[in-house]
């Protein structure tokens, strides 16, 4: 029985891609200026495993990490969460999702409010926390659904539970998704609940994404077809819109994620766990937060001791990300980055540094790779760590 354990820690990218000026990124480094902001900040398990050592990195390095680290490259042209997962799981994006970052024109609106009975609001590039205390007032008055757009490729749909019940909200935005297809397909519509009033609202934990199916089979749909276990932890549900998963945890927030993770390493499972720890990027990258994002760090590190203690000779576990969002910078969106790989387990070699790998699929590939079968994008890192589980046929295809 063998458990592979991924864990995205989203958007903690480090560092700027080659790539980045294209898309206005070409400051960004996430980590790095988020430990910069705060000072210095206290990540003892994750520094002693290595994570400071990835190439690019100014920080503490440990001389003798207990794991072996690296940092991948994105080889599909965007930045957002789907593209960003789509890659990890062994795909690759090869025409970006649109972007309406000047607003959804006409046709798309009007088609959107007939389909639903309403009005809309909005339709304007902003920060989802702002919006709703612009418009809010007006939401709650007329009870028109508040559209906001990003640089990313999604449509953000805000409402006011005591104004749209929940699960209408869910609804209308289901309705949206089948209009963003075809031509103009985004990779995302998300529900971003709100409650509040008087012109000060919050957004609450009810959120919830409209996805689209992956355009082919990930290793996730191979792990299932094979027998395996996949269990999602957090939004992974969402972005893979259920594919290939076997066993669901909605988590809403990193803590209920991490426990999530520690209640399935404390369980028999033969297959893959993985999660998605929202709260760096939704709660304080998009919002500017550097001093939240460190702290949220500081409270995953804190955590690290027990998830360690749990796994088993065994078990595998990557710590990565998914894209950037430095909180540091000008601009509320992701920032086009590398993510980082931290490769962790009992009979892998340790400090090795597995350099910059050349795509996201890497990750897939060495999933795969764990269980004995052949991926056919990227190149599995378990090779290079000498891996003596029986799992793993330690190839590099």
């Amino acid at each position: 029985m063998g458990r592979f354990i991924l864990i995205v820690l989203d958007s903690v990218g480090v560092g700027a891609l080659p790539d980045a000026a294209d898309f206005g990124d070409e400051k960004a480094n996430t980590l790095q200026h988020v430990y910069d902001y705060a000072g210095g900040l206290r990540l003892p398990n994750l520094q002693t495993l290595g994570f400071f050592n990835i190439d690019g990195l100014k920080l503490p390095k440990a001389d003798y990490p207990k794991a072996s680290y690296g940092r991948c490259a994105e080889i599909s042209r965007a930045k957002d969460t789907i593209t960003g997962h789509f890659e990890i799981s062994g795909l690759i994006i090869e025409k970006p999702y649109q972007i309406f970052i000047d607003g959804f024109p006409h046709r798309i609106i009007d088609k959107f409010e007939s389909a639903i009975g309403r009005k809309t609001i909005g339709n304007y590039l902003s920060s989802g926390t702002e919006i709703i205390q612009v418009l809010g007032d007006e939401h709650v008055l007329t009870g028109s659904p508040i559209v906001y757009v990003s640089a990313d490729s999604l449509m953000q749909i805000a409402m006011h539970e005591e104004v749209i019940p929940i699960e209408n909200q869910y609804r209308i935005c289901q309705t949206a998704r089948e209009i963003l297809m075809g031509d103009d397909l985004v990779a995302r519509v998300i529900c971003r609940p709100f409650i509040g009033g008087n012109g000060r609202y919050t957004r609450t934990e009810n959120r919830k994404d409209f996805a689209i199916d992956p355009p082919d089979k990930t290793v996730l749909n191979l792990l299932e077809e094979n027998g395996k276990d996949v269990i999602a932890v957090g939004k992974i549900e969402d972005i893979f819109n259920r594919s290939g998963i076997t066993k669901i945890n909605h988590s809403k927030n990193n803590n209920e994620g991490i426990i999530a993770t520690i209640n399935y390493l404390k369980q028999d499972f033969d297959g893959l766990l993985f999660t998605n720890l929202v709260d760096f990027d939704m709660l304080f990258g998009h919002r500017n937060n550097a001093k939240g994002y460190g702290e949220a760090l500081e409270y995953f590190d804190s955590c690290l001791p027990e998830i360690l203690a749990l796994m088993r000779d065994d078990d595998v576990m990557v710590i990565t990300a998914d894209h950037g969002c430095d909180p540091t910078i000008k601009g509320t969106d992701h920032t086009r980055e590398y993510i980082p790989l931290l490769v962790v387990g009992e009979k892998l070699r340790k400090g090795i540094n597995l350099g910059t790998r050349n795509s996201f699929n890497d990750i897939a590939a060495s999933i795969a790779d764990y269980f004995g079968f052949l991926w056919p994008n990227g190149i599995s890192f378990l090779g290079e760590l000498n891996t003596k589980t029986k799992h793993s046929l330690g190839r590099i295809d």
